[in-house]
């Protein structure tokens, strides 16, 4: 069986797949007034209706053995770890037929919103650090249901993820 190792989450290997930035560490330029700074436009998205903002809860498993993906053909999905770091796995978009063989896996920071690109393979975000990880979800409202495409995995195509 495959497996994978987690690594850090740099701009530069996480490009082909998305971007993200740390919320709780903002850096860069800001509008200042007398008691606040405001940084503008960090992570930037247009979708065509109503944004939807999901929670989800995922139980630290046993192993971190994928056997099921997902992709969105037209939308990119965001999501922000809430009570502790996460880790996510991606793969390239590929017409439909998962590579596992070049998927990653990242370790995100605790609020570090990860916007991932359209047609790249996902799942849910996994607990790297707390027995069960809350985190945010955003996409556009129904996505789950209009631009979501869950594939199993055949057994040669399966792999696990190591810390």
């Amino acid at each position: 069986m495959r497996k994978i190792k987690v690594e850090p989450l740099t701009r530069e290997a996480f490009a082909p797949f998305g971007e993200y930035y740390a919320m709780n560490e903002p850096e860069g330029f800001s509008l200042n007034g007398e008691i606040h700074r405001f940084f503008p436009d960090r992570v930037t998205e247009s979708y065509h209706n109503r944004l939807a903002f999901s929670p989800i809860l995922v139980k630290k498993p046993e192993k971190m053995l994928i056997k099921q993906l997902e992709y969105h053909t037209t939308t990119p999905e965001m999501i922000l770890p809430l009570n502790g770091d996460m880790i996510i796995h991606v793969g390239p978009a590929s017409n439909g037929i998962p590579v596992t063989g070049l998927t990653k896996a990242f370790l995100v920071k605790q609020w570090t919103l990860v916007k991932i690109k359209s047609a790249i393979w996902h799942l849910a975000p996994l607990p790297a650090d707390v027995d069960e990880l809350s985190a945010m979800i955003i996409l556009p409202e129904c996505t789950y249901i209009n631009d979501c495409k869950v594939v199993d995995l055949k057994e040669e195509e399966q792999f696990l993820i190591e810390k």
